[in-house]
């Protein structure tokens, strides 16, 4: 049974591929029928988030299985590899928007359109609001596929202000005769491929980080060092690594007690060193902790 925060996430991956697929629909359709370049540009790289939501979700729920035979530490890393899907599929999309405005260039503009103009601020309010929900929720779990998705919407984001700004400028530019606002469409078109590539860049990054298994940054491993000194017991510690899983971090720690100590109070040790830790890092899965005897002089 899923507990109320995974839930949550699940809810907000369908609540974003539902919105996805209905604004897919509207950018198209609008787009096609008023001749808006970055609407339409707009569209199909939300055609390409439903695949990249529909990746999230599923990757979500494979991440959520519990450890197996097979996959010893789980199964969080699936929600990183959606993470790279996004990535590329917004690479895709950038390229492809860039292409298409670049185009527009050498071609009669259209006339601009309040249609489209009101279709381009429903997304914009829409996806700034999915945005606001999916993020707080992935920070909330260390959804790294559920903030992908809220990244995503981001993208959107921008690609919505710019389409606001290109086909308003269109518009003020048939209504006032200034022609060369009538370029305004493609214009904003390669404002976004630049946004969203960025935006892509960044993610994929992380992305790659997470699978390569880089370590954690210095701040983390120093609290997990200091909560490792709270057992007196420890002598010294001989290595502390940390790793992301997902949403969830590895720790590995090898420490050193004294030699006299018996097994069961080695054991002892390294449990209330884990549970300590545990407790202060709820984002941290497993505890791996290697005992060394340590003697008076080393």
């Amino acid at each position: 049974m899923m507990n109320s925060d995974n839930r949550s996430s699940m809810m907000a991956a369908w609540v974003s591929l539902i919105s996805n697929v209905a604004l897919t629909v509207l950018k198209i359709a609008v787009g096609f029928l008023f001749h808006s370049q970055v609407l339409l540009a707009d569209g199909i790289h939300n055609a390409g988030d439903v695949i990249a939501t529909a990746a999230s979700l599923t990757s979500m729920h494979i991440s959520k299985r519990p450890a197996d035979e097979d996959h010893p530490y789980g199964h969080g890393k699936a929600e990183v590899l959606s993470a790279a899907v996004v990535s590329v599929i917004l690479t895709i999309a950038a390229l492809y928007i860039a292409y298409e405005a670049v185009n527009a260039f050498f071609e009669e503009p259209h006339q601009a359109s309040f249609v489209a103009l009101g279709a381009a601020f429903v997304s914009l309010v829409w996806k700034q609001a999915l945005y606001i929900y999916t993020v707080r929720i992935g920070k909330k779990m260390n959804s790294k596929g559920l903030l992908a998705t809220a990244y995503d919407h981001l993208a959107d984001v921008y690609a919505s202000i710019a389409a606001v700004l290109g086909i308003g400028l269109s518009l003020i530019g048939e209504a006032y005769g200034w022609h060369m606002l009538a370029y305004g469409d493609p214009v904003a078109g390669i404002i976004v491929s630049v946004l969203v590539l960025r935006l892509a860049y960044h993610m994929g990054q992380e992305a790659f980080d997470v699978l390569m298994e880089k370590a954690v940054d210095q701040e983390k491993l120093s609290e997990y060092t200091a909560l490792v000194w709270t057992a007196p017991e420890v002598k010294r510690i001989d290595r502390i690594r940390a790793r992301e899983h997902g949403h969830y971090i590895l720790v590995d720690i090898r420490l050193s007690i004294p030699g006299h100590m018996t097994i069961q109070q080695g054991h002892d040790i390294s449990r209330r060193i884990k549970q300590t830790i545990m407790s202060r890092h709820s984002d941290v899965g497993e505890v791996l902790i290697h005992i060394n005897p340590w003697y008076p002089g080393e």
